[in-house]
C-alpha cells in the first residue's frame, strides 16, 4: 500500500483515529473525534480524511467473539457507507477489530489522544502487517 490510511476505531461516544505515513511504517494515534454518528462528526471524520490526504480509510469492524455480527457491527457498518459516501472515490474498508481495544488498553494514554486512539492505530498496525506497509 503507498499513501496514507487513516483507520478509525468508531463508537457512538468517540471515533479513535490513527493515520500512517505514506510509507506505511509509522503509524500515529491522533485526536479522537466525538460523536462521530452526528451530521457534525461525520462531517469531521470526512474532513479528516481530506486533511490527512488518506488514499484509504479503514474502519473497525467490532465482529463477536465467535466471528457474527452484533448490533454495534450493524451500526459501525452503516456509519461507514454513510462515510463511504461522504469521502467517495477514497475507499473504505471494514477490517475485523476484535482485541484492538484490550492491545491498546496496556498502553498509555494521552488526553488528546485517548484508548480509542491507540486502538485504531493497533487495528491500523496490523492491517499493514497483514497488508505490506510499504510495498
Amino acid at each position: 500500500m503507498n499513501g496514507r490510511v487513516l483507520a478509525l476505531d468508531y463508537g457512538a461516544a468517540r471515533c479513535g483515529c490513527a493515520v500512517s505515513d505514506p510509507t506505511g511504517t509509522i503509524v500515529t494515534p491522533i485526536e479522537q473525534i466525538e460523536r462521530p454518528g452526528t451530521r457534525r462528526g461525520l462531517a469531521r471524520v470526512a474532513d479528516l480524511a481530506r486533511e490527512r490526504e488518506a488514499e484509504l480509510v479503514l474502519v473497525g469492524l467490532p465482529l463477536s467473539l465467535n466471528g457474527e455480527d452484533s448490533d454495534q457491527t450493524r451500526e459501525t457498518r452503516d456509519w461507514a457507507t454513510k462515510l463511504a459516501d461522504r469521502i467517495r472515490p477514497v475507499p473504505v474498508e471494514l477490517y475485523d477489530e476484535r482485541f484492538t481495544t484490550r492491545i491498546a488498553a496496556r498502553g498509555s494514554a494521552d488526553a488528546m489522544t485517548g484508548e480509542d486512539s491507540r486502538a485504531a492505530a493497533v487495528l491500523l498496525e496490523e492491517w499493514l502487517s497483514v497488508n505490506g506497509g510499504d510495498s
